[in-house]
């Protein structure tokens, strides 16, 4: 599982991350909910060691990435996640096969041959099969955020990353990329992790839930024990972004 201890993040002298300490459980569904700017993609990188923490440790599986490792131990750790970028990152020049297969050479043992088998197996189990030859222009935003995150369990994870898997999409489609992550966890039985200002993205989906607030977690707790807090931080921050919707 993944152990975070006394995290610490700062920029330009300002506290981010003031000093975390979490445990994410193998399986489990987890969101870290916060408004923008409060330092949810800067927890998400600092798991992968994309981001270098100024304190603490996160271990994953046991080993703590915050130490000194040459970048062949650091991208061994970083081959059993799968992360599904804010934006898609999708490459336009390749197709959609293509997309789902890119990484597959730096992060398996994968023949090139087998590339466009393993592209249609990921691409049926996200609802898009026989899309393999489709240009990525030819694509709905929803369609994009499912190749998206074929490419992310193409190299079969053990954890997801989810940075804003919501933003910019219509209600309808939020709610099937929320239906999506259920059903990863589920037939892949990974360990999820989402950061979201999206309330009820987090709600319908989380096992757990915790509310970054100034560089700390405001609430953690199930859904139902979130819905119910008494914290006035917690209340207003659900009650504006229900208002908003």
């Amino acid at each position: 599982m993944i152990e975070i201890r006394n995290l610490v993040k700062k920029y330009s002298g300002k506290t981010i991350l003031g000093g975390i300490n979490l445990d994410i459980k193998d399986g489990e569904i987890f969101s870290l909910l916060g408004p923008s700017g409060t330092g949810k993609s800067t927890f998400l990188k600092s798991i992968i060691g994309l981001v270098k923490p100024d304190g603490g440790s996160i271990k994953i599986d046991g080993a703590d990435i915050t130490k000194t490792f040459g970048e062949f131990e650091i991208q061994k750790i970083r081959k059993n996640f799968g992360y599904l970028f804010q934006e898609g990152a999708l490459f336009d020049s390749l197709n959609v096969w293509e997309n789902v297969a890119f990484g597959l050479r730096y992060l398996t043992d994968i023949k090139e041959s087998e590339y466009l088998k393993t592209a249609g197996e990921k691409l049926e189990l996200v609802g898009l099969k026989n899309s393999e030859n489709l240009k990525i222009s030819e694509l709905s935003g929803g369609m994009k955020k499912r190749v998206a995150l074929a490419r992310a369990i193409a190299a079969n994870p053990k954890y997801l990353l989810y940075d804003e898997p919501t933003t910019g999409l219509d209600p309808v489609t939020a709610e099937t990329v929320s239906e999506l992550i259920k059903e990863m966890s589920k037939k892949l039985k990974v360990t999820s992790i989402s950061v979201t200002h999206d309330v009820k993205l987090a709600l319908e989906i989380s096992d757990r839930i915790a509310l970054l607030n100034e560089g700390g977690f405001a609430c953690l707790g199930t859904p139902e024990e979130i819905k119910n807090s008494k914290n006035g931080i917690v209340k207003e921050f659900i009650e504006n972004s229900i208002c908003r919707k």
